[in-house]
């Protein structure tokens, strides 16, 4: 049974990977690992892909941000060691600044920034030109909920994005799971998991989303598949046709 769910998984890994031309012979391929369930999960799938796929790609290394608050890294070097994944932690003050530096009430998004950075410059450090990150299908759905809820914007990130500052392109291997797949995934497979002990994890915006959408998928079972068939049917004629003349009250009024 868990070597049949693990071949679907895979399945479904392998396809956004050809989808949207996430790896290349030749990629050198760093993990963002937090060790969560999706961080998890990410680099066991590529660790196991790196020996199926034709694609010849190397899986270099596996990297965690180390904010300032607590984590069981023996339990996440154990899992690297046992995949003969090198594992780096990068010791950085973000904790520090998000919370009594800086304040505010998004610490969410200057945290976000501050570990980007010191993810990218480890990955550059490293020789690596790719950087797979554990976002689900459930994320890009948040996303467009939380765009929409509190900028008005309708927007999702893409599966794969490549970065001109830094040379470096994000592939999210995962954008075709649903987070409950993931949860199955990690229990069959029985991969360890560390807990978040951030001071706002559950109390963001994403939050919101994630109530949201969780009571939708209850109310219509297929809501999270049809969410990801409405993105690959995606028509710009569909929505609110642009406008046509934006400057033309200006030019009534001169």
């Amino acid at each position: 049974m868990v070597k049949n769910y693990r071949k679907w998984f895979l399945a479904r890994v392998k396809r956004a990977i050809y989808d949207f031309g996430m790896l290349q012979d030749g990629d050198r391929v760093t993990v963002a690992f937090s060790g969560g369930k999706d961080s998890v999960a990410v680099l066991y799938s590529l660790d196991l892909l790196r020996r199926l796929l034709p694609v010849k790609f190397k899986l270099v290394a596996a990297v965690f941000i180390k904010a300032g608050w607590p984590v069981d890294l023996p339990v996440l070097e154990d899992f690297c060691r046992a995949l003969k994944v090198p594992f780096y932690v990068v010791e950085t003050e973000i904790a520090k600044i998000v919370f009594e530096e800086r304040g505010g009430d998004n610490p969410c998004a200057i945290c976000s920034h501050l570990r980007r950075g010191a993810l990218h410059g480890k990955v550059l450090e490293l020789g690596c030109n790719k950087v797979a990150l554990g976002h689900h299908l459930d994320d890009v759905i948040e996303t467009f909920f939380m765009g929409l809820i509190y900028t008005g914007q309708l927007r999702v990130f893409s599966p794969a994005t490549f970065l001109d500052r830094t040379g470096l392109t994000m592939i999210r291997p995962l954008v075709y799971h649903p987070s409950e797949e993931i949860i199955s995934f990690v229990e069959k497979e029985g991969l360890p998991v560390v807990p978040n002990f951030c001071p706002v994890n559950g109390l963001t915006h994403r939050e919101v989303a994630k109530k949201l959408i969780a009571d939708l998928a209850r109310q219509f079972p297929n809501f999270k598949a049809r969410f990801l068939t409405s993105l690959q049917t995606f028509d710009r004629r569909n929505l609110w046709p642009e406008i046509i003349q934006k400057d033309r009250g200006k030019k009534q009024e001169g």
